[in-house]
């Protein structure tokens, strides 16, 4: 009977969220699988398609050009990410974490405050920054000297996404460096006071003993950062909108996807050449994550046991 009755209470607490989940994410997923294999004509009319939709995607000159150069550009984003946002939040994390820091909870707020915030003001608010005829960026360079090298960055092709990409890590920076922050201080304070015992300075307790205990998160950050990076959407479109051109250098996969979803390269109204674009994103995001289940998370785990 209490077997019986813990059931029942399990089914009654989890039909919620598995009702929710269902009908918000996992239905909705597996429509688009399906749409990606369905074309329709002018009229909406739809028919089975087979791998049609992935062909022209991959082998249609127009198409395929745009979706290399998209994938290139949300590849090269996804680095940006991995070389700057990752490593900088690790540098803050081990330094918020010391002993004796003033005002540390202020500056966890403060980096993390961004995350909170509207990708549009963000977009709007640095768009004004390094706006070449109002913006504070070329003065604030003027008053140390360095004026000459100041570039309208966010106008430039060769630019453009690098700036973009550093705006995403100043905006989001603060969920890796929590992360991290919270896998430094689980660390018992017994072993970092048996290695300063044993002579170890900060530095080599830093990376030879807390180094190798979150490296786990550190993959955690890492896949979270790839899943992230290759849904990116918002900031690029709030900045340079929607309709760039197939070899513009900010785009990325989502603008690409929203672009064909609304028929910029098909027949409007021809929205399964979307649903296929979106199922190819879906298994590049899902190799990423198998990657690193299969292949990292588990090495990672040992070097850390």
């Amino acid at each position: 009977m209490k077997t019986r009755a813990a059931g029942w209470q399990l089914f009654v607490f989890l039909a919620p969220a598995v009702l929710i989940y269902g009908a918000f994410s996992a239905w909705p997923l597996i429509d688009t699988l399906r749409l990606g294999l369905y074309t329709a004509d002018e009229a909406g009319h739809t028919s089975f398609a087979g791998l049609a939709n992935f062909r022209a995607l991959l082998t249609d000159p127009q198409l395929s050009e745009a979706f290399r150069n998209a994938f290139g550009n949300n590849l090269r984003f996804f680095v940006i990410h991995m070389l700057v946002q990752n490593p900088v939040a690790l540098l803050l994390a081990a330094l918020l974490s010391l002993k004796g820091v003033r005002g540390a909870a202020v500056y966890r707020t403060v980096f993390f405050l961004p995350t909170l915030l509207s990708v549009v003001i963000i977009g709007f608010s640095w768009q004004l920054i390094l706006s070449p005829l109002w913006g504070v960026a070329e003065r604030a360079l003027d008053l140390v000297g360095l004026k000459d090298s100041f570039q309208p960055w966010l106008g430039l092709e060769e630019t453009a996404l690098t700036t973009l990409a550093l705006v995403s890590v100043w905006q989001f920076v603060g969920i890796p460096l929590m992360l991290i922050y919270a896998a430094l201080i689980a660390i018992p304070e017994e072993i970092v006071e048996a290695a300063t015992v044993e002579g170890a300075g900060p530095w080599r307790i830093f990376f030879e003993l807390k180094l190798p205990l979150i490296l786990p998160t550190l993959g955690l950050v890492t896949i979270l950062t790839f899943i992230g990076n290759f849904n990116a959407f918002d900031l690029i479109y709030a900045v340079k909108g929607g309709l760039a051109g197939p070899n513009y250098s900010t785009d990325i996969l989502g603008t690409l996807f929203y672009r064909t979803f609304f028929g910029y390269y098909v027949q409007p109204g021809n929205p399964p050449l979307g649903a296929a674009l979106a199922t190819l994103m879906f298994f590049v995001i899902l190799a990423g994550v198998g990657v690193y289940l299969f292949a990292v998370q588990r090495r990672l785990r040992r070097f850390a046991l």
